[in-house]
């Protein structure tokens, strides 16, 4: 009999996908039962790809039941009655654990295997069985086994649930707890997800240096850069920091390319213990030439829609798993939104919604609605979770919030910006038309006092200059909106923040 080494990831796909519905519509239009051969595809020349595909799964699944397969992987459960023990393996190819079926009768060293402990790396040879009735469409009935790794008696992931707060504090371990095992797996999703997104679309992919001598929107909370040298500025000759975002080099790069994006790390300096904040996280910041708010507002629509949309799709047991133990109204949210139009509402409209409410008894934490004022969460959350029901772009902000780059409007009051606010969370992505009028942003830069060292942004503006925008998503903040984590500590491999640095 052969050996087969296998993955779990494979064997739910080809089994899952065998034990479809009986019935399917081939690429001719023919409705195929079970074990019915298709009379086009016999009358038909050419060779139909779904049923030379259905072939081949056909064809794996039999090696797959008539082989011995061989899996490793680590173990999550051990229990046994004494003549029978299941185990839960988990090789981490996918979320799922496979069920391992061993006997007192057909199992090498079944006692020994019977004190295998969770947290131990085995490797075992057995034969494939199918259970459509069971919990689990199959299992595998173990015949021998080999320990790769033991584990030590303190290993701190048992059989319970356990705290995000006690999992935060062994963030080198917390991976294969199911929570963290699912959320960086719709990590990696969406990271695939944005660059598939961009690259489908024709923008290309920069990448933006991590040091730099700018503070992109001026707040000035950066971490600095020094060496050991009497002048800890020496090395580079001037003060230099960790880049707050790579937006202002990537627009000289859509000032070439058309459609660029930069995704990457960015850090920020900020004393905040709050569960939305970190000093290390990741920023996707596309930019366009030829394109203005309204465009960029199209952009953002379809980026959040396409991403939500890959992850309902590659990461369904992962969904299913936060819906059931973290949210049980996030497929809800999510599909909402994928399928919603996204609402456009200027900043002054929405001051008057907020005023509106509070003078017919709604009640916020902060009441002192005026215009001008810096919206707050609540007041986010209010406009698209009461007002609008659904997406919103708050748009036309007053020139004073923004960032010295926003394209001033016609009124000299508001800029050209938008910021992205869904239920649940509130603003999601910040957007703007960039000012490509030079006299402006140079008035406007000298006022910042950022025009010394920026002098090559100016520059963008007078060779060549035409209106772009863009915008920028926190990718950690996308992540927490996808699988209802409501920390962004417990989204990221090895958070940042101003807590001591363990790992």
């Amino acid at each position: 009999m052969e050996t087969y080494e296998v993955l779990v990831r494979d064997i739910y796909t080809v089994i899952s996908e065998s034990m479809m519905e009986n019935e399917h519509e081939c690429c001719c239009g023919h409705h195929k039962h079970e074990n019915e051969e298709h009379e086009c595809c016999h009358s038909h020349e050419e060779e139909h790809e779904c049923c030379h595909h259905d072939e081949e799964e056909e064809d794996y699944l039999k090696i797959l039941k008539e082989s011995n397969l061989v899996l490793s992987g680590w173990v999550r459960t051990n229990r046994d009655n004494g003549s029978i023990g299941f185990i839960a393996l988990n090789d981490g190819s996918c979320f799922n654990n496979i069920q391992l079926v061993y006997s007192s009768d057909k199992t090498k060293d079944y006692e020994e295997l019977s004190h295998i402990i969770t947290g131990a790396a085995i490797e075992v040879t057995g034969r494939l069985v199918l259970t459509p009735e069971g919990k689990q469409p199959f299992e595998i009935h173990v015949e021998e086994w080999e320990l790769l790794g033991q584990v030590d008696q303190d290993y701190p992931l048992q059989k319970k649930r356990h705290s995000l707060e006690f999992l935060r504090d062994i963030a080198h371990l917390r991976p294969r707890a199911n929570m963290f095992n699912a959320v960086y797996r719709v990590r990696n999703s969406l990271s695939m997800a944005i660059h598939s997104f961009f690259q489908q679309n024709g923008f290309m992919y920069v990448h933006t240096p991590i040091l730099t001598a700018n503070d992109a929107e001026g707040a000035g909370e950066t971490f600095n850069v020094v060496t050991k040298d009497k002048d800890p500025n020496a090395f580079f000759g001037k003060p230099v920091s960790l880049s707050v975002s790579g937006q202002l080099h990537v627009e000289s790069f859509a000032l070439a390319f058309r459609n660029v994006y930069t995704f990457g790390p960015t850090f920020r300096a900020e004393h905040s213990n709050t569960v939305r904040h970190a000093s290390e996280f990741w920023m996707i910041e596309p930019e366009m030439a030829f394109c203005d708010l309204e465009g960029d507002m199209d952009c953002i629509e379809q980026c959040i829609k396409y991403c939500i949309n890959y992850a309902l799709d590659d990461c369904k047991d992962e969904l299913a798993f936060f819906n059931q133990w973290v949210d049980n109204t996030l497929f809800d949210r999510l599909t909402a939104v994928r399928d919603s139009d996204f609402k456009r509402m200027t900043y002054t409209d929405a001051i008057e919604e907020l005023k509106y409410a509070k003078e017919h008894g709604h009640k916020f934490d902060n009441e002192n609605i005026f215009w001008g004022m810096d919206l707050q969460s609540e007041h986010e959350r209010y406009l698209s979770e009461v007002v609008v029901k659904g997406p919103v772009f708050i748009t036309d902000y007053p020139k004073e919030q923004k960032a010295f780059y926003m394209r001033l409007n016609d009124d000299g009051k508001t800029v050209a910006a938008c910021d992205l606010l869904v239920p649940y969370v509130g603003e999601l992505v910040g957007g703007s038309q960039r000012e490509e009028r030079y006299d402006l942003l140079k008035k406007k830069m000298e006022e910042c006092g950022n025009l010394k060292g920026l002098e090559w942004y100016l520059d963008l503006r007078k060779y060549g200059g035409c209106k772009h925008a863009g915008f920028g998503i926190g990718f950690d903040r996308l992540l927490m909106y996808c699988t209802g984590m409501s920390n962004i500590r417990d989204v990221q491999p090895y958070p940042r923040t101003s807590d001591p640095i363990k790992y």
